[in-house]
C-alpha cells in the first residue's frame, strides 16, 4: 500500500471514531472499503467546464446528483478527460484530491458521508467552479430539509408596467417587511430580511412628478423593527424617519417624485449595513414624462452580499457574522438573492436581433460593482442611473457603486450564452455569477467559430 492509500485509510478510520492497530505492519493486508462508488470524468461541455457521469446510472449525465445514504462509505474516482488540470473536492466532509495532469490520469476520494443533507462536490482549481465544475451529493433523505426554506429568489422579469405618455398620477404601494428562512445555494439557507418575501424587493414603477403613498407594514411574526430610505424622496430620511415600523404596525408616508432616474431603497434601521444586507434592498424606477423608449426585453437585477460565520460552500443553516460585516469579508455574493437566482431558478431569454434594457442596482452594503457582460457591448449606459444626463456609448464594464445603480441597452446580434458578472472576478466563486441566453441564427461575419481552435485555452 502506498503513502496516498495509507493517507484515505487514515481519514477513512478517523471519520470512523477509529484508528486501526499496527497498520505498518499490516499494511499490505488493510484496503478500504466503499458501500457505494462514483466515476466522473472531466471534459469541456457547451464552453463549460464539467464533471459527466462514466459509468453505471450516471454514465453520460453532466455533474450528476449523487445519492448515497446517511452514513455510507464513498468512493468518488475522477478520470481526466480533457488533458487540463483538475482534482475533486467534497468540502463538508473533508474530502480533497490530488490535481490531475493530463488527459487519462485518474484519482481517487474516499470519505464518509456522516451526516444528512445536500453536499457540494466540485473542481478546486482557481476559476473552474465558475466555469461550471461542480454538483450535489444527496446524504440520506433530504426532502423535508429542502421544502422548509423559501425561495427568495427575486425574478428579472418582474419590471412592472410601463408608464407610457401618461399624466403624473397619485400611486398607492404597499409593502411587507418579513424575516424568512430562504435557499441561499443548493443544500444551504440563510435567514433572510425582505421586502415581499424576495430578494430584492419589487421593482416599484412611476413616472416623474407622479404623487406616491408608501404603506409599509411589519409582519407580526417579525422579530426586529424595520423601515424604508428611498433615494428618490426629498424628505426625512427618505421616508426612514416616519416608518420605524414594530413588528404587526403599519406606518404611511407621500412623497412627491421630483427627478426622473432609476433609485435604491433599502431598511435604513440600525444596524442599517446588517438590514440591508441580509436582503432589504430594492429599486424605485421614475420613468422621464413620456416614458423610457420602448424595448423588447427588460430585466431587472441586483446585486447583494451575505457574511456568514460559515465559509462559502458550507451546508445548513448559515448564520449571520457582525465581525465579517464590520471588515467586509463577505462570504457570499449574489445577483437576485441567491445563488442560483440567475443561473438556474430563472432563465433571461432573448433572441438575435432584439434590444434589451437591464435595470441594476447594488444593494450592498458595502462593494462597489464592475458590472459587465461577457460577449457584449453595452450600446448605452445611463451612468449612476442618470436619465438627464446624455449616455454613454459603447462601455465595456460600468462602475456602480453601493447604494447606486445604472441602466443599460444593447441590442443582441449573435447567439449564446452570455455571463453576467462584476468584473471583480473573484465574486464569482462565491456565487455572483448569471445567465442571458440568446436565440436565433447565428451571423458568421459578426463571429466565426469554425476554424479550428483549443477549446481549453478559454476567452
Amino acid at each position: 500500500m502506498g503513502m496516498k492509500e495509507l493517507v484515505l485509510l487514515f481519514a477513512l478510520a478517523g471519520a470512523a471514531g477509529f484508528v486501526p492497530q499496527a497498520i505498518a505492519a499490516r499494511s499490505a493486508d488493510v484496503t478500504p472499503v466503499a458501500d457505494v462508488t462514483f466515476t466522473l470524468r472531466t471534459a469541456i461541455e457547451n464552453g463549460q467546464l464539467v464533471f459527466v457521469g462514466n459509468a453505471g446510472a450516471i454514465k453520460g449525465q453532466v455533474n450528476p446528483e449523487l445519492k448515497v445514504a446517511e452514513g455510507a462509505v464513498v468512493a468518488i474516482t475522477v478520470v481526466n478527460g480533457d488533458g487540463a488540470m483538475h482534482d475533486i473536492a467534497v468540502p463538508a466532509f473533508n474530502a480533497q484530491s490530488d490535481q490531475l495532469v493530463g488527459e487519462g490520469s485518474s484519482t481517487t476520494i474516499v470519505f464518509r458521508a456522516g451526516k444528512a443533507g445536500v453536499f457540494e462536490y466540485v473542481c478546486t482549481i482557481p476559476g473552474h467552479k465558475a466555469a461550471g465544475m461542480f454538483g450535489k451529493l444527496v446524504v440520506g433523505d433530504v426532502a423535508d430539509v429542502v421544502s422548509t426554506a423559501v425561495d427568495v429568489a427575486k425574478d428579472p422579469y418582474q419590471v412592472g408596467k410601463p408608464v407610457g405618455d401618461r399624466a403624473a398620477q397619485h400611486i398607492t404601494y404597499d409593502l411587507l417587511t418579513t424575516e424568512v428562512e430562504g435557499q441561499l445555494s443548493d443544500g444551504s439557507t440563510y435567514r433572510y430580511w425582505t421586502f415581499d418575501n424576495t430578494v430584492p424587493g419589487p421593482l416599484l414603477r412611476i413616472r416623474q412628478n407622479d404623487t406616491v403613498t408608501i404603506n409599509l407594514k411589519n409582519a407580526e411574526d417579525s422579530i426586529n423593527i424595520h423601515s424604508v430610505d428611498f433615494h428618490a424622496v426629498t424628505g426625512p430620511g427618505g421616508g426612514a424617519a416616519v416608518t420605524q415600523v414594530a413588528p404587526g404596525q403599519t406606518k404611511s408616508f407621500t412623497f412627491k417624485a421630483l427627478h426622473p432616474g432609476l433609485f435604491v431603497y433599502h431598511c435604513a434601521t440600525p444596524m442599517i449595513a446588517q438590514h440591508i444586507s441580509n436582503g432589504m434592498y430594492g429599486m424605485i424606477l421614475v420613468e422621464p414624462e413620456g416614458g423610457l423608449p420602448g424595448v423588447d426585453r427588460e430585466f431587472y437585477i441586483m446585486q447583494g452580499e451575505l457574511y456568514t460565520a460559515q465559509k462559502h460552500g458550507s451546508s445548513g443553516l448559515q448564520e449571520f457574522s457582525v465581525e465579517k460585516l464590520l471588515d467586509e469579508r463577505p462570504e457570499h455574493l449574489m445577483f437576485n438573492g441567491s445563488m442560483n437566482a440567475l443561473t438556474k431558478t430563472f432563465d433571461m431569454q432573448a433572441n438575435v436581433g432584439e434590444t434589451v434594457r437591464m435595470f441594476f442596482g447594488v444593494g450592498g452594503p458595502n462593494l462597489t460593482s464592475s458590472f459587465h457582460l461577457i460577449g457584449e457591448v453595452f450600446d448605452r449606459v445611463y451612468n449612476l442611473a442618470s436619465f438627464t444626463s446624455p449616455p454613454l456609448l459603447d462601455v465595456q464594464t460600468t462602475l456602480v457603486p453601493p447604494g447606486g445603480a445604472t441602466m443599460v441597452e444593447f441590442k443582441v446580434d449573435y447567439p449564446g450564452r452570455y455571463l453576467l458578472v462584476d468584473h471583480a472576478l473573484s465574486r464569482a466563486e462565491k456565487g455572483l455569477i448569471g445567465f442571458l441566453h440568446v436565440k436565433g441564427e447565428a451571423d458568421a461575419s459578426i463571429f466565426d467559430s469554425s476554424e479550428k481552435s483549443d477549446p481549453a485555452s478559454g476567452h
